[in-house]
């Protein structure tokens, strides 16, 4: 380890030398942590870290004024729908794709640095339960998916296959993960198949440009957004881990998403049979105004221009034929071939530009005493995984149902949206579509037959409660053999076990 005098004069380079006024005062132990973490940064790095966060910072958000000449949507060409099709064609999206799941050459990638701060929690997003009558968490739900996808390609293709599962932590989010997929024995995954690596992580920065010290012995650190992926990749080998595996399709997602499908074939043979390096998911914007990212064109160049990047009036624009002209919303949600990922973590990841996040960030004072800021005081510069749309050669995008595929965690239950309550909704109202279309009829309590009207996204608890384990369906298949004609109680939990009585 590198002693406190070369630690001193490289942060002196740095112009961040402020870190170190309190070594004096430290026990050994403590010294030596704070050192040990000061010491991977490089002075040039730091130095040029701290000057953009505060330039960046200073610059207001605003749309670029000539933006709104220099964007379009998607061509019509690049963009699919899971529903908007022949089923023909759906079912040739497919197939295709169990058969690259059933050739072992299909990743799924989660992206899982983040903590469950504004769902007023300190662990990991993906250990939370939303209220699901079988206290499944984000994590079980998303390893039984994959679980299913494998059983059914397998099937399919008489064999057995494996999608590997690449989860992407921080330094926050690793330890308790990692303790948290042991303590579940890897929800019956194999522990080989399931790999876990850490992103890096940035100082946080005051306004004026000085990294922060979160206490006497440690700097505020924090990931460097889910865009620190491709840095990820390079730094934990994780590509050659996929060659090793044959693997050429990855489907990066994102931890809070509690319908999503991991690794769904029909995105993936979408992706594969139109030849894209590189896809996107996207569902049709709610409104004008709600703050989701636009996946469109700048100049012809495909990319995800931010809610507040797009003023009003472009905004509201609408198309031709009815609908918003800027409709597609960005859900972190995408398909990479591995050798576009091996050419961005090789060329262009040096050309990624930082974002700024203005955070409030725990502080020491000039004695030393911790401070709690009630308003944001400092910046952290975080990439997005979807800055890397301008480099692919062939992008598709591939719009979905919001109410089948969409319904993020973010906020507490205090907030109006994407809480937990509208997130469990979301999941029971879908199973509760799903068992209707299978045939199931839902009884009330006194017996009586509950209406059947499969209960429309977004409009609170549906009539009856019904919980399918995505071990006995991945979406929506197969249930005729459980339910048709069948009469249940509220609620339904229909695990493996329930499925397999039924069934006899």
């Amino acid at each position: 380890m590198a002693s406190e005098l070369d630690v001193r004069a490289r942060l002196q380079r740095a112009g961040q030398e402020h870190l170190l006024r309190f070594c004096a005062e430290l026990a050994p132990g403590p010294r030596a942590a704070l050192l040990a973490q000061l010491e991977p940064l490089e002075p040039e790095a730091l130095r040029e870290h701290c000057r953009r966060a505060a330039a960046a910072c200073a610059r207001p958000p605003a749309p670029a004024p000539d933006l709104a000449a220099r964007l379009r949507p998607l061509p019509p060409e690049r963009v699919g729908s899971a529903s908007g099709v022949a089923p023909q064609t759906r079912r040739l999206w497919e197939e295709e794709g169990f058969h690259q799941i059933a050739l072992n050459k299909v990743a799924v990638l989660l992206l899982a640095g983040g903590q469950g701060t504004r769902l007023g929690v300190t662990y990991p997003k993906g250990m939370y339960q939303v209220g699901l009558p079988s206290q499944k968490t984000l994590y079980q739900l998303q390893a039984e998916r994959i679980r299913r996808v494998e059983q059914l390609a397998g099937e399919r293709y008489g064999t057995r296959c494996t999608v590997p599962w690449y989860i992407m932590t921080s330094e926050f989010t690793l330890g308790p993960t990692a303790k948290f997929f042991k303590e579940h024995d890897f929800f019956h995954l194999d522990p080989n198949n399931v790999v876990m690596f850490e992103q890096r992580m940035l100082p946080a920065v005051t306004f004026d440009g000085r990294a922060i010290l979160e206490r006497k012995d440690k700097v505020a650190m924090a990931p460097d957004g889910n865009g620190g992926l491709y840095c990820a990749l390079a730094d934990h080998q994780v590509l050659e881990d996929m060659e090793r595996r044959g693997v050429e399709f990855v489907h990066v997602y994102c931890v809070d998403n509690i319908l999503v499908r991991l690794a769904d074939p029909v995105f993936i043979g979408f992706c594969v049979l139109r030849g894209a390096d590189c896809g996107a998911k996207v569902v049709e914007k709610a409104s004008p105004e709600e703050p989701v990212g636009v996946v469109c064109q700048v100049d012809g160049v495909p990319q995800v221009v931010e809610y507040s990047e797009i003023s009003p009036e472009t905004a509201r624009l609408c198309a031709p034929g009815g609908g918003l002209l800027y409709n597609a919303g960005n859900i972190c949600n995408h398909f990479f071939t591995r050798d576009f990922l091996q050419m961005v973590t090789r060329e262009f990841e040096p050309l990624l530009k930082p974002h700024v996040a203005v955070k409030k960030v725990p502080y020491v004072d000039e004695e030393g005493n911790p401070v709690k800021p009630l308003e944001p005081n400092g910046i952290k510069m975080e990439k997005f995984v979807f800055d890397v749309l301008p480099f692919a050669k062939n992008f598709v995008a591939f719009q979905v149902l919001r109410g089948e595929e969409f319904s993020p965690l973010k906020n507490a239950d205090s907030a109006e949206r994407d809480n937990p309550s509208t997130a469990r909704r979301a999941l029971l109202a879908q199973h509760h579509r799903w068992a209707l279309q299978a045939g199931a009829h839902f009884l009330d309590a006194h017996g009586a037959r509950l209406p059947e009207q499969p209960s429309p996204p977004g409009s609170g608890e549906p009539p009856a409660i019904c919980e399918i384990s995505p071990l006995v369906s991945y979406s929506g298949e197969g249930l005729e053999v459980y339910l048709q004609g069948r009469e249940f109680e509220s609620p339904l939990i229909l695990d493996v076990d329930t499925a397999r009585t039924l069934q006899a």
